[in-house]
């Protein structure tokens, strides 16, 4: 894989910092409804980004909706804020983690199994792939965390994050809410290597590309598809910021 590009942005920002505190706050604000929209939106949430922001920023429903679009949105900022808060303390990725972040993702929505590792066997739709059974869950989490704590500081940040995104969606190790758990640990590891979030957008063709290469991912063992589209993703996240305070 070619990070040349991805590395250079990256440098460019970093002789930016620190960051303006003004603009800081408008990139955080942006990304929270940014993130939260496309994520929502990739597992089939109709809220609009300006129904997000709506949601989000003016605490208001919005007619014609379902009460559980309305919890994805809230849950999925507090799980932003959660993510946020572990990057300053600098926090392992732990089960405990791992569990809390779902949490976060599922509650309102399924109290029985929010934070709870499955208890089922699951099929994934539109996916060949069959997940490990649920009794081989713990351990297959238990292999990802240390695969996480043996490569984090031998692969490059965007190739790890991508990887364990990747990983952590083959084992599928919760009932419902696995994509957006696994992008928001994604970003937590991209984010605790000076990275801004990235996000996968949710226009049909990115969405479409991005399941195939988590597909191909799977079925091929062919993981470059798949880092390569986090690594766009990531690119254009680090453009942004350096256009917002350059």
């Amino acid at each position: 894989m070619d990070f040349s590009k991805v590395n250079q942005l990256k440098d460019k920002l970093d002789q930016l910092r620190p960051l303006p505190p003004a603009a800081l706050k408008n990139l955080k604000e942006y990304y929270k409804v940014e993130w939260t929209y496309h994520s929502n939106a990739i597992e089939g949430n109709t809220l609009s980004l300006m129904e997000t922001k709506i949601v989000l920023e003016e605490g208001l429903t919005v007619g014609g909706k379902k009460l559980r679009e309305h919890f994805e949105v809230i849950n999925h900022a507090e799980a932003i804020d959660y993510i946020e808060e572990q990057v300053k303390q600098e926090t392992e990725i732990t089960h405990q983690l791992i569990k809390n972040l779902h949490y976060l993702v599922l509650k309102n929505i399924d109290n029985e199994n929010a934070g709870q590792y499955r208890q089922l066997n699951v099929r994934i739709s539109g996916s060949k792939h069959t997940p490990p059974h649920f009794l081989q869950v713990k351990n297959e989490m238990d292999q990802l965390i240390s695969w996480y704590e043996k490569n984090k500081e031998e692969l490059h940040a965007v190739e790890l994050a991508a990887l364990f995104h990747f990983k952590f969606v083959y084992i599928h190790p919760f009932v419902d809410g696995n994509g957006r758990t696994a992008r928001l640990l994604m970003n937590l590891i991209l984010m605790e290597n000076g990275y801004p979030p990235a996000i996968v957008k949710a226009e049909d063709e990115k969405r479409y590309k991005y399941y195939e290469a988590l597909e191909n991912a799977s079925m091929n063992d062919d993981y470059t598809p798949f880092i390569q589209l986090i690594m766009e993703c990531v690119e254009e996240s680090l453009s942004v910021y350096i256009e917002a305070v350059k």
